[in-house]
């Protein structure tokens, strides 16, 4: 549930970039952290666990303006990918407004994929919201691999948001490829759920 602080006017979102473990999350927000490092007034924190880390930091939003006359501050979150650290994943989920699932297109990580869209329906499901209702981008990475098989997009899509129906992009962190256009697409649309809540 976004921030409101009716003193400053200001509303603070968070979005958490989720999905399975080496899938691209981290690599998403370094990209993001490097290209528009002049709207970032913090530094970008990073949490080790053992063999994953968590990472976050606040982000000023362009282009959006102000919402109902309020100023937009989007804190960007990672979660870590891994299995075990289910624990952590639902804690750094409190308090969502938007989710982007960053997807592995290599073949091989195809249940893996499946089993971590499960888990994130699940872990929303504790905090009673749905992952019908949080505003949601699906996000393809790793698609400029050329050395490994890589899932057709259409399985994808099939496999992921054949029951979702949300905004998805084919991308890769690594390269900056649709990094930018998934940023957009989770801000604008999480923006607009906050527009109601602010109503």
């Amino acid at each position: 549930m976004a921030f409101v602080n009716m003193k400053t006017k200001e509303v603070q979102a968070k979005i958490v970039f989720y999905g399975p473990g080496r899938g691209g999350k981290t690599t998403n927000l370094e990209y993001i952290y490097k290209k528009f490092r002049e709207r970032i007034p913090t530094e970008m924190v990073s949490i080790k666990t053992h063999g994953d880390r968590t990472l976050f930091f606040d982000f000023l939003p362009f282009d959006i303006g102000k919402i109902m006359g309020y100023d937009v501050k989007v804190q960007l979150y990672t979660v870590p990918g891994q299995v075990k650290y289910d624990a952590t994943r639902k804690l750094v989920l409190k308090g969502v407004d938007g989710v982007v699932f960053v997807a592995d297109s290599q073949v091989e990580q195809r249940k893996k994929n499946v089993l971590s869209l499960k888990n994130l329906q699940e872990n929303l499901a504790t905090y009673k919201k749905s992952i019908f209702k949080v505003p949601l981008v699906l996000q393809y990475n790793k698609r400029d691999l050329t050395d490994m098989p890589l899932l057709p997009v259409e399985v994808m899509e099939k496999d992921l948001n054949s029951q979702l129906k949300v905004p998805s992009f084919e991308a890769s962190a690594v390269t900056g490829q649709n990094v930018v256009p998934t940023l957009k697409k989770i801000i604008s649309a999480t923006m607009a759920s906050l527009q109601n809540v602010l109503k």
